[in-house]
């Protein structure tokens, strides 16, 4: 009878226990699904310069990232060196100096130039005799009055004439030296070398009273009016970039402003760190000031999408997962605020489109700024 008293006692006590348990889950389950909302008030959204806004339309682009530096076509860059050499006489320009094509860059000494007008002066009054010879003997054998032999040496020593007279006409105006001058009995131990293009001194390699010699590069000049990029695109993803694609591109370590540019050529080679050459003509304008080996960094945009998106300043991370505030309603002093998880599908330039997009109406109203004041801290 005792036993069975006390069994009853303790089914009795499982029930009470039971129940009460099942109330408490219910409870939690209840406050868990029922968040509270986020109150503010209007005085709060003000000081904090909060601001409501709802899905914008934006333009979302796939992109590929690429790395390289600016250019210059190879007709844009020319190294300035003699055709002959000599001492440097005169050196007016520094780096950085703009120069027009045939201005006078600089002048080089060498008694040689002076042996090398000479000669052409000995040839060119050896001419007329050798012409006036040669013509004698051509009219004398047509009149069988000379020998062959007598013709054919009249002739060669003419031609030998007129040869090494073209030669050294040739090399004095390498030099830069007026055959009509020497011819005058004009003649100068000077040289002077002139820009072969327009554009801005970017190397000095020489000093005044230095030798030079035909293979030293005395200057260089560039020509920055065409400018252009040469990118380096990875092997996996230069099937995707097209003629025409636009580019955007910045310089880090000279300016923080986005260029923009259009793909131009498209190498067919694959360099040795499987890169391929793809050459974009840029956008330039009088405020630009691009210089020539600039790094810079690049994104080549592929496709474009229209996307319904908000700022990047109204999605929060709290632990790893990404929060909004939508208005749930609005009274005449408060702003009442739920919080929604979301989950970021794509973020470009500052604003990010939404996986559950399609669950907001398109009239909700988002807390675009000033989330972070509500739940960050």
């Amino acid at each position: 009878m005792k036993r069975d008293l006390y069994k009853s006692l303790l089914f009795s006590l499982a029930l009470v226990l039971f129940g009460s348990c099942g109330d408490t889950k219910k409870a939690a389950t209840e406050n868990k699904t029922s968040d509270p909302l986020i109150q503010v008030t209007q005085a709060q959204f003000t000081q904090g310069k909060m601001l409501l806004g709802s899905f914008e339309e934006k333009v979302f682009s796939k992109t590929i990232a690429a790395n390289g530096t600016i250019d210059v076509p190879p007709e844009n860059r020319a190294v300035v060196n003699a055709s002959m050499g000599g001492y440097i006489k005169k050196t007016p320009l520094i780096i950085g100096h703009t120069v027009t094509k045939g201005q006078l860059l600089l002048t080089i000494e060498n008694p040689a130039f002076i042996v090398l007008q000479q000669q052409y002066m000995e040839v060119n009054a050896q001419l007329a005799y050798l012409k006036a010879a040669y013509q004698r003997q051509t009219q004398m054998k047509a009149e069988n009055i000379s020998s062959q032999k007598s013709f054919l040496k009249a002739e060669s020593e003419y031609q030998t004439a007129v040869a090494r007279h073209i030669s050294l006409d040739k090399q004095l105006r390498m030099l830069n030296i007026s055959p009509k001058s020497v011819r005058q009995g004009n003649m100068s131990a000077i040289a002077r070398i002139y820009a072969p293009i327009a554009g801005s001194i970017t190397k000095v390699n020489v000093t005044k009273g230095s030798y030079v010699s035909p293979a030293t590069e005395i200057l260089e000049i560039i020509d920055n009016d065409h400018i252009h990029l040469e990118l380096s695109v990875y092997e996996k993803d230069i099937m995707k970039v097209k003629e025409g694609q636009k580019i955007e591109f910045n310089i880090p370590e000279a300016s923080s402003e986005t260029y923009t540019a259009t793909v131009h050529l498209i190498g067919t080679t694959i360099e040795q760190n499987r890169t391929v050459k793809v050459h974009g003509h840029p956008k330039v304008t009088s405020e630009n000031n691009f210089l020539t080996g600039m790094f810079v960094e690049a994104n080549i945009i592929t496709e474009s999408t229209i996307e319904k998106a908000i700022p990047n300043e109204a999605i929060i991370e709290i632990d790893d997962v990404a929060y909004v505030l939508i208005l749930d309603k609005k009274d005449a002093n408060n702003y009442f605020f739920k919080q929604i998880e979301v989950t970021v599908k794509e973020s470009y330039k500052g604003y990010s489109t939404l996986e559950s997009k399609n669950n907001f109406q398109p009239d909700t109203q988002f807390l675009t700024k000033g989330v972070f004041s509500l739940l960050g801290e």
